[in-house]
């Protein structure tokens, strides 16, 4: 039980790991390259990106704890709703070095609606383990599906700069 807070801590820390790690990389490219980029009209703020996802990060990092702490850890029940939410991560983690690093707004696009099937398949094999952590989750959805709706948007109205970084 004393060492359950460093848990806790460990999981909810965890998502923002890969984003901070992404957004070093490429953090050069985001004023210079995506600002020249047609947006819509309802594109968010530039500011209002690193605060929602510092609360979407937090909010999924916890609620993967709360699944890890009732399923007893890294057991066998555990593979499939965890595994879920790794992949789901990963794939997270990946769209900013597709969008920003590569400015391939085609890969940046398919793994967005990847992301959203793993994100869905996470919460329905979360909701009867844990609904405190299910309910955490549909924040990032709800946010999840403005990014794909954008993400869909910005490469539909952006041609040139759909398949690669151009030089």
């Amino acid at each position: 039980r004393g060492r359950m807070w460093a848990y806790a801590v460990g999981f909810t820390v965890l998502p923002h790991v890969g984003t901070f790690i992404g957004w070093f990389i490429n953090r050069k490219e985001i004023p210079i390259w995506y600002e020249k980029l047609k947006k819509p009209s309802w594109c968010p703020s530039r500011k209002i990106f690193p605060l929602a996802w510092t609360v979407l990060y937090t909010g999924m990092g916890y609620a993967s704890y709360l699944i890890w702490n009732d399923l007893g850890g890294c057991s066998s029940k555990a593979v499939v709703p965890l595994g879920l939410y790794g992949a789901q991560l990963a794939l997270n983690w990946a769209w900013p070095p597709f969008f920003f690093g590569a400015r391939n707004l085609k890969m940046a696009l398919i793994d967005i609606l990847c992301l959203d099937l793993l994100v869905i398949g996470t919460v329905c094999s979360w909701y009867r383990i844990n609904k405190v952590a299910t309910l955490l989750m549909v924040p990032y959805l709800g946010w999840l599906a403005m990014a794909t709706c954008l993400t869909i948007r910005i490469w539909k109205d952006n041609p040139e700069q759909r398949s690669a970084k151009s030089e």
